[in-house]
């Protein structure tokens, strides 16, 4: 498939150097050309100018954006300009609502949309083990999985346009839940005057295990968190899943306090740390 990939962030730069290192025809769109360059020459795709030239032709177009209207921006450059009965694959994590808007106006031009949000963070990008959760018409993410699988560790089509979002949302509900209770066992720890690390070798062998406790827990008890999945990144998800929740009628209390824990780590600086620095707001 003639493939276009628009955004070329932490995540989409190497997700579209797997596509291109599989053998795929690629070319990029990136708001900052000077990105989009340097993807051009480290992996020998073609650069353009504006999206619609990037897709021109395409029978596959891959989006890693920002939000909702960065979505919606790009998905009316794309579709005049794509291969006719092409796909648009949004790797954004976005509302349900904006992808069945976007499936809507797809269809209307003869083409499909699938919302297959992310996650695995940077080193599942760059390692090619993210996991994938699609929505989307059966056909159309039939034709678009092989395609997609080459930077995962695991697809599943979760159902209709839509409920790849809210399956993400249920995975970002779940995170917030457990990078909180391990940075209270770690805080709690430190407190005891427990050796941290014996802690966590103790722990992290029985019920208590997680990757978060597993992957975080040194880095948190140094107080490093200078990489990973931004706190500002972290508040847009939670954000949309509280919205999605006063629509549905769910009952997130715990996620919409830690929410605001996350506002507290804003306010100490914390914006583009990772996750765990929710210790941080603790030991203040």
């Amino acid at each position: 498939m003639k493939t276009a990939f628009i955004g070329l962030g932490v995540m989409g730069y190497p997700m579209a150097g797997h596509l291109k290192g599989a053998g795929h025809e690629v070319s990029v769109f990136n708001r900052s050309p000077a990105k989009a360059q340097a993807w051009a020459t480290e992996h020998g795709g073609a650069t353009f100018a504006t999206v619609a030239e990037a897709v021109a032709g395409c029978d596959l177009v891959l989006l890693c954006v920002g939000n909702d209207d960065d979505v919606r921006a790009v998905v009316a450059q794309c579709l005049p300009a794509m291969a006719d009965g092409g796909v648009i694959v949004d790797h954004t994590t976005t509302s349900a609502v904006v992808a069945r808007e976007m499936a809507v106006l797809a269809r209307e031009g003869g083409r499909d949309f699938v919302d297959a949000p992310v996650s695995g963070g940077q080193a599942g990008a760059v390692n090619g083990q993210l996991t994938i959760m699609a929505g989307g018409d059966a056909a159309a993410y039939a034709r678009v999985e092989p395609v997609i699988s080459v930077y995962a560790k695991a697809v599943r089509r979760m159902g209709e346009v839509g409920t790849g979002q809210l399956t993400k949302m249920c995975n970002q509900i779940a995170i917030a839940g457990v990078v909180q209770g391990v940075a209270e066992a770690l805080h709690f720890a430190k407190r005891a005057g427990l050796p941290t690390d014996d802690v966590l070798a103790a722990i992290s062998k029985g019920s208590a295990q997680s990757w978060q406790m597993e992957n975080r827990w040194p880095t948190m008890a140094r107080g490093e968190f200078d990489f990973g999945f931004a706190v500002d990144w972290m508040r847009k998800d939670l954000g949309i899943a509280l919205v999605e929740a006063d629509r549905n009628g769910a009952r997130l209390e715990s996620t919409a306090l830690i929410d605001q824990f996350y506002a507290e780590v804003q306010a100490m600086g914390g914006n583009r740390w990772d996750t765990s620095s929710l210790v941080a707001r603790l030991e203040k």
